[in-house]
């Protein structure tokens, strides 16, 4: 988090996960053409130039399916958080690993004869009903320009001017680019492929991401299914000393906004769940040197305003809290974003 904008903002983490993503991409390149070449001895042996192309494309494919792993693995585990706020250096990588593929495709295949590469690789094809003569790299063209808008628009700046929501929406198109990617596989180099290994790790990988995307709509659904009872316009909290120090609980109030309940020793806090940066569930972080510090990137919130420590500017809805006959209840209804809410403090916590 930081209140100027640089081109990359490295930290001694993103430095570390930056030079092990880089080291993992260049042994998975390194491990891919040598067992190939080792599995295809001549007279079978495949051409330098369409090993490298193949290893570049099957890293793109490996790259983007953990990023779109990482979102849901992060909703069942906290261990997911360092690469979920990692994860657009990785979108990015996953971007310059698809272009590169893409440019070597294209000379490789367009580049020898009188029209220019791209139109030599994307013109030509006359039948969109045949699977074989499907212009499955109309296709892979589609999918890298989303990439690209994605890879373009990842720095905050880009989030700040475009606002968090048409940010979000742009950054939705990953499901469709994902789609897209598939198709140019399956209709491309798995039509040319007379073993069955390359389309069963599509069909997995597939599978995967699609079950992974269910399994945590599911619990989310859940979640919201179960909104806290109201009486006489609050909600009462059960066992809130049960919330660890500088944790928080979150609790879904009827209509289903989320708020989370946070405890600061004897004191308790309410803000909404939601991190104004990019939706962040500020409900699973923690208060770190006082401030509540969203576990998706970084942000922080006085628990007691919802606003961020200066320079910086972003504020959240406040909830307010009682004790009433010794429990503590919240009111469901948010107060303005930074706000700022009296902390409740129970009879047993001042004991």
């Amino acid at each position: 988090m930081t209140n100027a904008y640089r081109w990359v903002q490295w930290n001694t983490h993103k430095k570390t996960y930056d030079l092990l993503l880089a080291g993992a991409c260049v042994a998975y390149l390194a491990v891919f053409v040598a067992v190939s070449m080792l599995t295809h001895p001549a007279p079978n042996d495949i051409s330098p130039p369409i090993l490298i192309l193949r290893a570049l494309a099957t890293l793109a494919l490996l790259l983007l399916h953990v990023v779109l792993l990482i979102g849901p693995l992060a909703r069942f585990t906290d261990r997911a958080a360092p690469l979920l706020y990692n994860r657009r250096h990785l979108g990015v990588v996953t971007f310059a690993v698809a272009l590169l593929h893409a440019l070597l495709a294209t000379l490789f295949y367009g580049g020898f004869g009188v029209r220019s590469p791209f139109t030599a690789v994307l013109a030509g094809y006359d039948s969109f009903a045949s699977i074989s003569g499907f212009p499955f790299e109309v296709l892979g063209a589609a999918a890298l320009l989303i990439l690209f808008v994605m890879a373009a628009t990842s720095h905050d700046y880009w989030l700040a001017t475009l606002s968090p929501r048409v940010w979000k929406s742009i950054h939705m198109l990953i499901y469709p680019a994902y789609a897209l990617v598939v198709l140019h596989v399956a209709l491309g180099a798995l039509q040319s492929e007379t073993s069955p290994v390359y389309a069963v790790l599509l069909a997995t990988g597939v599978v995967c991401v699609s079950a992974a995307h269910l399994a945590a709509a599911i619990k989310e659904t859940r979640t919201d299914a179960r909104p806290a009872p109201i009486n006489d316009g609050w909600i009462t909290l059960d066992n809130p000393h049960d919330i660890e120090d500088g944790a928080a609980r979150v609790v879904v109030c009827p209509g289903g906004a989320r708020v989370a309940v946070f405890r600061d020793a004897d004191s308790f806090s309410a803000i909404s769940n939601v991190c104004a940066h990019q939706a962040g569930p500020l409900g699973e972080g923690r208060i770190i040197d006082g401030c509540v510090t969203c576990p998706w990137h970084g942000y922080q919130y006085d628990a007691t305003n919802g606003q961020s420590p200066p320079p910086y500017t972003e504020k959240i809805p406040t909830y307010e809290l009682r004790v009433s006959a010794g429990a503590l209840q919240l009111n469901p209804s948010p107060n303005a974003p930074g706000t700022p809410a009296a902390p409740a403090r129970l009879p047993e916590a001042n004991a």
